[in-house]
């Protein structure tokens, strides 16, 4: 249904500062992958687009549909005159 996304060049980088950190034993090492990983992160989250959801889709679709079967229903429907004389008035 959905084809798989390609990689980038920065996830490629993210993945293998991922695979070295596995393999490191040294402390001073790890912390220096560890903040040239948050820095790759962060500049994933820059590039990243912003896009609506397909549940936000969903939920205008659905308002969308239930307006247009509100005023459809107004439009065949109308309340004549003498329906409303059916109603009761409020007492003054």
């Amino acid at each position: 249904m959905f084809k798989p996304r390609e990689k980038s060049k920065l996830d490629e980088e993210i993945e293998r500062n991922l695979d070295s950190l596995r393999d490191l034993g040294d402390p001073k090492e790890y912390d220096t992958i560890l903040a040239r990983l948050e820095r790759l992160y962060k500049v994933k989250e820059l590039e990243k687009p912003d896009r609506v959801s397909l549940d936000t889709w969903a939920l205008i679709g659905a308002n969308l549909l239930g307006i247009t079967l509100i005023i459809t229903h107004e439009y065949t429907n109308p309340i004549t005159t003498k329906a409303l004389n059916f109603a009761i008035r409020p007492k003054a």
